[in-house]
């Protein structure tokens, strides 16, 4: 699901697996880096080339014969290489079309929608068994009514159609992918009283418009689509019917229209061909700028009986089986602290790059571990390798273990390690920035297949070419670090895969991990393309970025099983959250400069004096002044954490110096401190998320919101609600700050 676009710029079998015997440690290595070595050396991008190609070889969509013959085979793979393997199925709520019905009925009646068209060169675009282009949790209907293009669909998008005076209430939605995520275009839609939406891929944003079309490049066709989820998952993710509770075959479950997640009126994605035909026939006013799309054609935004369409969806609401695999090396001396890995491994229709392209990098990690198992090596800790179901409906798998497991997780689980799609260039990484510097070491340790230099020196470069050509791109930290050969600083996770459950609700440090940049995976995105043709020719051919993401992730899974603690850094965490109170004080500056100001403006009548509304210069609506919301409490907080933070990371510079009985103490007051920055009773509206650093925003989906309790009440007017959590957050700061200071006087 998830889609890293971290693009800097735009865009064979290699031989034998490695025999299974230990490679020998070099003299001049320390242990740690000899055994680094000897993983490097056991990974294979022919063992992943073979288990892409047969994994990718038929639809693979939850419920299909296929997702569950590829868990099957996962845990055989697992149990070859060593591994306790098994696999846990959940009974989960998941639509898949029975039938969807879209026609172009005025002025002209075109049949539209359909199966993509087969690409002669792809084998498997021909395949059988394919489900039709479909959203998961779209509502059923039949509808037919005018249409209103609408641009991206988001709240300022229905700001300008009102100020614009076009209503969509009674009408079907025509909304391109991108500025948010999927499901808010048909969630906004339906609470503006629209009684259908269509979303496409408009080719000025994956299609030739950086590429040349599909099969001759990677970008994508004219008869692509992209299909996907649209269940509220900022609401909470996972099965809609079992909130919060495992979904297990005795679990409770809400009727289905009580479930909060489930849209009501239906939603189809479409090919920008079948867009094209749509809107060379809408009316209306000329859409300019930056709200019109690539196509070479006027856009205007309908409304008018001019276009109509006939759009109807009818689903299998049936409960489906999904198929977790969960495979264990146990820790030869804390075997009850686990390191999690996890990748899922469930497509729309095949889903090579997405997500198959990161389940083999990780079985290439499984393979190797359990060869060094077999040449006498043990793991400290339990090294837990996860591969998810049902992820691309709304992180099913992922979600429905961890809720129904999350007792266990709360007392074992150190952390959990991510990765999904994998493409080709710079490594992307989010996660909580207390594991920041894991991150950059192993980053700084694996050597980029492109360049020869390594991975993190070829981000730092990437940032700086990046801001070099687009200026403010990032945020100066970031490029200051780059420039000056620091670490790089990690963005904070929002949502798109299956960390979802560990960082927002357990409180189980994350990270998500993945290359991307120069592969052409956009194009094929949640589409019959995502092929495994399609990703040896355009996005990883040879998968030698798939063995340097092994690279880059075992190291972070060996490193945290290996030795007396997970290794985090604090001060990262408190310098993220000093950044973050600092943000947040701005934007309410901002955003109280910016309503005083439309407050003169509407005073003055500046944007209602026209005569004729098209002639009316487009503003935002007074909504009232912003006012001063008092966040000396979170300033208080940050700075304390700052200086308990400083502590805390000298006492682990000296940890080997410490007495046994203090050292063990130390560590178990630091193992499980990320949970104290959970708030009982959640974030506002939404109680599962529970996360006072990190939340993916309401309005963004996957992208993250950062002290989100406090950032999205004022973004959104909700004052009190800003006010409540500022004391809620500084709350959970000073909890974390409390365990520091703890963990500090043990060893005074």
């Amino acid at each position: 699901m998830n889609r890293r676009r971290f693009a800097l710029s735009k865009p064979l079998i290699l031989g034998l697996a490695f025999a299974s015997a230990a490679v020998p440690l070099a003299a001049q290595d320390t242990p740690s880096q000899g055994r680094e070595k000897q993983f490097d050396a056991l990974i294979s991008a022919a063992d992943q080339l073979t288990w892409l190609e047969q994994m990718s070889s038929a639809p693979n969509n939850v419920g299909s014969p296929h997702d569950k013959a590829n868990a099957e085979m996962i845990q055989r793979l697992m149990q070859s290489f060593g591994w306790n393997s098994k696999i846990e199925t959940f009974s989960v709520l998941y639509p898949t079309p029975i039938s969807t019905t879209l026609e172009l009925v005025a002025p002209v009646n075109i049949a539209l929608g359909g199966q993509e068209p087969v690409v002669s060169v792809d084998p498997t675009s021909g395949a059988t068994g394919m489900l039709p282009p479909y959203v998961a949790y779209q509502g059923d209907g039949d509808v037919t009514a005018p249409v209103v293009y609408v641009n991206y669909g988001m709240p300022d998008d229905y700001d300008a159609l009102a100020q614009r005076g076009i209503d969509v209430r009674g009408k079907i939605v025509l909304a391109r992918y991108g500025g948010g995520w999927r499901g808010l275009k048909p969630r906004l839609a339906q609470e503006h009283g629209a009684v259908g939406a269509l979303i496409y891929s408009d080719p000025g944003n994956d299609g030739y418009g950086d590429d040349a079309s599909y099969p001759q490049g990677g970008g994508r066709p004219e008869g692509g689509v992209q299909r996907g989820s649209v269940m509220d998952m900022t609401t909470y993710p996972g099965d809609p019917l079992t909130p919060g509770v495992g979904a297990t075959a005795n679990a409770k479950r809400l009727p289905r229209a009580e479930a909060k997640t489930l849209l009501k009126i239906p939603t189809l994605p479409i090919s920008y061909g079948d867009a094209s035909k749509i809107i060379a026939r809408l009316e209306g006013p000329i859409v300019t700028g930056a709200q019109r799309g690539g196509l070479g054609m006027t856009y205007r935004w309908g409304g008018t009986d001019a276009a109509k369409v006939h759009l109807a969806v009818k689903s299998d609401w049936s409960q489906k089986t999904i198929y977790d695999v969960i495979s264990t090396l146990p820790g030869a001396t804390q075997p009850n602290q686990w390191v999690v890995r996890g990748n899922h491994h469930d497509g729309w229709v095949f889903g090579a790059d997405d997500p198959l392209t990161g389940n083999v990098a990780m079985l290439s990690e499984a393979k190797a571990l359990g060869q060094m198992v077999k040449a006498g090596w043990r793991p400290d800790r339990t090294i837990v390798y996860a591969s998810w179901d049902g992820e691309e409906p709304g992180l099913l798998g992922s979600t429905e273990w961890g809720e129904a497991h999350a007792d266990e997780l709360r007392q074992k689980a150190l952390i959990y390690i991510n990765t999904d799609n994998n493409g080709r260039g710079f490594l992307n990484a989010s996660a909580s920035h207390d594991l920041q510097h894991l991150i950059n070491g192993a980053a700084r340790d694996v050597t980029d297949p492109q360049t020869g230099t390594s991975v993190l020196e070829r981000l730092r470069a990437g940032i700086l070419a990046a801001d070099y050509s687009s200026p403010g791109r990032f945020p100066k930290r970031t490029v200051d670090a780059a420039r000056g050969g620091g670490e790089v600083p990690v963005t904070g996770l929002g949502s798109g895969s299956d960390y979802t459950v560990f960082e927002h609700h357990l409180g189980i440090p994350s990270m998500a991990l993945g290359f991307g940049g120069e592969d052409s995976s956009a194009g094929s995105y949640h589409s019959i393309y995502d092929s495994f043709y399609h990703v040896t020719h355009f996005d990883d051919p040879g998968l030698a970025y798939g063995v340097a993401l092994s690279k880059v992730t075992g190291r972070i899974v060996m490193r945290a099983a290996t030795g007396p603690r997970v290794p985090a850094r604090y001060g990262d965490l408190a310098s993220a959250v000093a950044g973050y109170v600092d943000e947040v004080m701005e934007l309410a500056d901002q955003q109280r400069a910016n309503d005083r100001a439309l407050k003169q403006l509407a005073a003055d009548k500046v944007f209602s004096e026209a005569s004729d509304p098209r002639d009316r210069t487009i503003a935002p609506e007074y909504k009232g002044v912003t006012p001063l919301i008092d966040m000396l409490a979170m300033q208080d907080a940050a700075d304390r954490l700052g200086r308990s933070a400083g502590a805390a990371d000298a006492l682990i510079g000296r940890l080997d110096a410490l007495p046994v009985g203090t050292r063990s103490a130390v560590l178990a007051d630091l193992a499980h401190i990320d949970q104290l920055l959970l708030i009982e009773g959640g974030l506002p509206g939404r109680p599962w998320f529970r996360n006072s650093i990190y939340a993916p925003g309401t309005l963004t989906g996957y992208g993250v919101k950062t002290l989100p309790g406090i950032r999205e009440a004022i973004e959104q007017r909700r004052f009190d609600d800003a006010r409540t959590y500022v004391a809620r957050t500084a709350a959970a700061l000073n909890a974390y700050s409390d365990q520091l200071d703890k963990a500090v006087a043990r060893a005074r």
